[in-house]
């Protein structure tokens, strides 16, 4: 079981103020969550292979590939500012 001083300093780290009920509730709580996970511990997962996600992942993106771009006139259309063919801005860094 979590002592009041764990549940304070856990408060701490996570920049909260919690009022004495408050900690005796958290405290009870983040025990029992602690204790859930001792029963985890306890199983044997010696053949069971590491994973990044609990379930299967697919990539839903389309596949990259050429395709004609946007003709320069269409894509400087609603261009604030333009010139010599490309969008005008203001100049971000210092020469």
């Amino acid at each position: 079981m979590l002592s009041r001083e764990d549940v304070l300093r856990i408060a701490r780290l996570a920049k909260l103020k919690l009022t004495d009920d408050e900690v005796e509730r958290y405290r009870a709580q983040l025990g029992r969550i602690l204790e859930h996970f001792k029963k985890l511990e306890e199983l044997d997962t010696s053949d069971v292979e590491p994973m990044a996600h609990g379930l299967e992942v697919a990539n839903v993106l389309r596949a990259d590939e050429p395709r004609p771009s946007v003709p320069q006139e269409e894509a400087l259309q609603n261009a604030p500012a333009r010139r010599d063919g490309y969008f005008e801005v203001p100049q971000v860094l210092e020469r």
